[in-house]
């Protein structure tokens, strides 16, 4: 049995392509991006006040670092280090092995060692074009998967001895034997097929039942699946099909965002699904597991 329930608009952003959503506790904000626009977003929960950070190239990926005003970024260029307050960048990383002219960074997040991962995507999607890699405190990259296309959503198992991870093109998403010590990854199997007319598995969360939450990307909503047998256990209905990632978010992190994209829809899709590019939140019922800080 498939539960289902329905989310809010927690914003209204008209984003092109959002994504990355992430929970800052210490600031008690939700923060995601919209990639296309070049802009981080961050909503404070305590308040309701939104701030933009305009920047000048594509920017995909935030995530939270050990220092209150700075996040550790990924965009059309590499990995840098962006403050809040200055709103200026630190470049940590270009050695991503990609022509930047033609590539950009795209999903990612970190391990409970402080690594970030993060992948690269030709800017069309080119088939296996893309890669995975790991980089560690002291900046040393290293290729984890390569001729990936969409490389997107990841999450590590509670005990840390999986990594989940999606190559959006190929629908599934596959599971990894994961040494900690090594950052080595070690395929072990497939653990969601998401069929096509369901959507695209996009952004993924796992939440404290080792169950994965993935966006679905055409698919209107975020499905809860379970790992085991791969099938849809949940289901949260957005009103806007180009469903493209979710976290958990609040001091209890029982609360979950999700962002979505107007990128590609005609004007009548956006007259159908005027929500389009917001962002929502909703209670899904059961809490996030714990996601690790940036160590660079």
């Amino acid at each position: 049995m498939v539960n289902k329930t329905g989310a809010a608009v927690l914003y209204p952003s008209g984003c092109i392509l959002g994504e990355s959503p992430m929970w800052h506790n210490e600031r008690q904000s939700c923060f995601w991006v919209d990639i296309e626009a070049r802009m981080i977003c961050e909503y404070s929960l305590f308040d309701k006040n939104l701030s933009r950070y305009q920047l000048s190239k594509r920017v995909s990926l935030v995530v939270k670092g050990n220092i209150f005003d700075e996040l550790i970024i990924g965009l059309q260029g590499g990995v840098a280090r962006f403050n809040l307050v200055t709103e200026t960048l630190t470049m940590l990383t270009t050695e991503l092995n990609a022509d930047w002219k033609n590539y950009r960074c795209n999903d990612g997040g970190c391990d409970n060692r402080g690594r970030l991962w993060i992948s690269t995507t030709e800017l069309n999607h080119k088939e296996d074009a893309g890669a995975l890699y790991c980089i560690d405190k002291d900046l040393h990259v290293s290729e984890k998967l390569d001729k990936l296309s969409i490389s997107n959503g990841m999450a590590w198992t509670i005990d840390n001895k999986r990594l989940y991870h999606t190559d959006s093109v190929t629908g599934a998403i596959k599971a990894y034997l994961y040494d900690e010590r090594t950052g080595d990854l070690e395929f072990e199997r497939i653990v969601v097929q998401v069929p096509a007319e369901k959507g695209v598995p996009d952004g993924i969360a796992l939440d404290a039942e080792g169950k994965l939450w993935v966006a679905l990307w055409g698919g209107y909503g975020v499905g809860r699946f379970d790992v085991d047998s791969g099938e849809m256990v949940g289901f949260v209905d957005v009103p806007a099909p180009n469903v493209s990632s979710c976290a958990f978010v609040g001091g209890a992190l029982d609360q979950m965002i999700i962002t979505t994209a107007k990128k590609g829809m005609t004007e009548n899709d956006l007259k159908d699904f005027p929500e389009s590019g917001h962002i929502f939140i909703v209670e899904p019922g059961v809490a996030g597991a714990s996601v690790f800080n940036c160590a660079l």
